[in-house]
């Protein structure tokens, strides 16, 4: 009896460690011949649902998206057989399979098929269908209801596939090392055979690409640089306002240098579970450290590398935690290895002081707006990319009538000129469509469905006039480049100037005729009218700020003299105040506001003579 039970206990035991096993981190009857078989057998389910979808359904057919103008190139030499229509998509088939330039210089062979949105459809496109030949047909947009099912079929078992494999890693083999996974860097190499992005490709940058070239040519030939005991930079800090090409010139670092090139953004650092952050950052330049020399870029390094202090909360801590271990990495105790950090941020004043000074990122580098010369290089850049009448456009007068504008508001520019000139089916991008394209970004789109009455249009006309009016008369103002009362935007009319030359400062005088001919426009709807509109709250808006700091931050008060009132936090390239510490008395107070108030009103004076 003793030794039956010793038996049956025995075996009990054996069935818990064998439940263990299964549901455990120690797989140790785990039956991988079975599993390599089930597993097996699902792919195979997964593949063959997969072509039976593919077989039934039209999946299989190939279509690539192209562009309205080379759609019309086709068009027009007659290369399109056929054609479905459903809704606005244009699904064409050509008589020969074609070959298609690709983005980056690629080319896509063996191309039969294409689909495009139509900006709309009329009697003109239907003769030129009928014109070149096409057999057309309309469809409607119905839904297919056996096709959708048998498409979603094999995402239906890779789901399933997906959730059994989880369970799998949960319960059995592999559960404890997919977890470390997460400290894992998600940082992407740059290679050779990947679309490359060059120095010729960026413009209106040219001190920061010579810095960024001096760093990759260290890395290149070092020997040029230790003859003379110099040392390899740590890292290089972009800073700049948004839309400068701060990210566009790392780009250009991976295709210019011939060493690895890891890129990540600074939020891909951060996860929900706590140490991540740091785990992250050491693989990363662990990574590195093998690849060495390379560069490691970090996008939006603020968000990474947020001053420390006190805060509430384990988020802090693990982002403090992050910051931690990158100060370290960047130049701890073993700081022999050749890994260069690049990194982007708008938001430099809010980055730890660990983190900007020498030893860690030796170099800030300003990727500030472009001047005329730089805004003309990014429009040759950009203008190379689309079909440009040379004849009739002059990049040089477009560069001029962009000022303050960056790099991607001016690409925003040639693109929207592309699609203008596409909607009217021109052949080419004329100095029209520039000039539209430009009123378009700088003042807001026309409202043409707005309806304003006769009252309402004369006001605005006067209105607008008053501050066209009031720059002629202003020495040494702008001159008016254009006039409108069409609504664009949430303005029912706009009077816009461009300065000859560009400016980086600015005298009192000047700043009080700009005052004067913002409230040009008061001042004509009192004189003509004898009564005052809303129109020009937001010039009242403008003049406000501009006197505030005449008597706050530039010294130019009479009463108060040259000082500064107020201690600003303010996002510097974002041009956002957060935060004003007062560090003045409720007199001095006072003081201000009255000599603003009498600021303003002596501009509505001016303008009134």
């Amino acid at each position: 009896m003793d030794k039956k039970f010793k038996t049956n206990k025995v075996s009990k035991n054996q069935n818990n460690n064998s439940s263990k096993s299964n549901n455990g981190f120690e797989p140790d009857n785990f039956d991988w011949k079975r599993a390599g078989k089930t597993s097996f057998i699902w792919i195979a389910i997964i593949f063959g649902a997969v072509y039976v979808s593919g077989l039934l359904t039209d999946v299989g057919k190939k279509e690539l998206e192209i562009e309205y103008t080379e759609y019309k190139q086709y068009l027009e030499n007659g290369d399109i057989a056929k054609g479905v229509i459903m809704g606005d998509v244009f699904h064409g088939e050509f008589k020969e399979s074609k070959s298609i330039d690709a983005p980056y210089g690629n080319k896509i062979d063996n191309v039969l098929h294409f689909k495009l949105t139509l900006p709309f459809i009329d009697r003109d496109i239907i003769e030129d269908w009928d014109q070149a030949g096409i057999q057309y047909t309309f469809k409607d947009k119905t839904i297919d209801w056996t096709g959708y099912l048998l498409n979603m079929l094999p995402w239906i078992l890779l789901i399933g596939f997906w959730f059994f494999m989880i369970r799998r890693m949960q319960g059995g083999a592999g559960g404890v090392g997919s977890i470390f996974k997460f400290g894992k860097s998600r940082a992407a190499l740059w290679t050779s055979d990947q679309p490359r992005v060059t120095f010729k490709d960026v413009a209106g940058c040219e001190e920061a690409k010579e810095e960024l070239k001096e760093v990759i040519d260290f890395l290149k030939n070092p020997k040029r640089f230790q003859k003379l005991g110099a040392t390899v930079p740590k890292g290089a800090l972009l800073v700049g306002p948004p839309g400068t090409g701060k990210t566009l010139l790392a780009r250009a670092v991976a295709g210019e240098a011939a060493v690895p090139f890891y890129s990540l953004s600074g939020a891909d650092f951060v996860e929900m579970f706590v140490g991540v952050g740091a785990s992250r950052v050491r693989d990363l330049f662990e990574q590195a450290k093998k690849s060495s020399p390379c560069i490691i870029f970090i996008d939006e390094m603020d968000a990474v590398g947020r001053q420390r202090g006190a805060g509430i909360g384990g988020g802090h801590d693990e982002r403090e935690q992050t910051l931690n271990a990158l100060l370290v990495e960047m130049d701890g105790f073993d700081n022999s290895q050749n890994v260069i950090v690049v990194a982007a941020t708008n938001r430099p004043d809010v980055l730890d002081p660990a983190l900007l000074r020498p030893g860690r990122f030796d170099r800030q580098i300003v990727v500030d707006v472009p001047d005329i010369k730089g805004r003309l290089g990014i429009l040759k850049v950009h203008t190379k990319k689309v079909v440009v009448n040379r004849m009739k456009v002059n990049l040089e007068d477009i560069a001029k009538g962009t000022p303050g504008m960056v790099g991607a508001d001016i690409a925003n520019i040639v693109n929207e000129a592309a699609l203008l000139a596409a909607r009217k089916r021109k052949r080419s991008i004329d100095m029209t469509d520039f000039e539209e394209a430009k009123d378009k970004v700088m003042m807001g789109i026309q409202r043409k469905s707005m309806i304003l009455s006769k009252e309402e249009k004369e006001v605005t006309a006067y209105h607008e006039a008053g501050h066209a009016l009031v720059a002629i008369k202003t020495k040494g103002a702008d001159p008016v480049h254009k006039i409108t009362i069409i609504p664009r935007g949430r303005a029912l009319g706009v009077t816009m100037q461009l300065p000859m030359d560009e400016k980086h400062g600015y005298t009192k005088n000047f700043v009080e005729g700009r005052l004067a001919i913002l409230m040009g426009g008061r001042s004509a709807e009192i004189l003509i009218f004898d009564e005052m509109t809303t129109g020009a709250g937001n010039d009242i808006e403008q003049a406000t700020q501009i006197a505030r700091k005449m008597v706050t931050e530039w010294g130019m008060s009479d009463l108060l003299g040259p000082m500064t009132f107020g201690k600003k936090n303010e996002e510097v390239f974002l041009g956002r105040e957060i935060q004003s510490n007062r560090d003045y008395s409720e007199v001095t107070a006072r003081m201000i506001d009255e000599e603003i108030s009498r600021i303003v009103r002596d501009s509505q004076r001016l303008a009134d003579e």
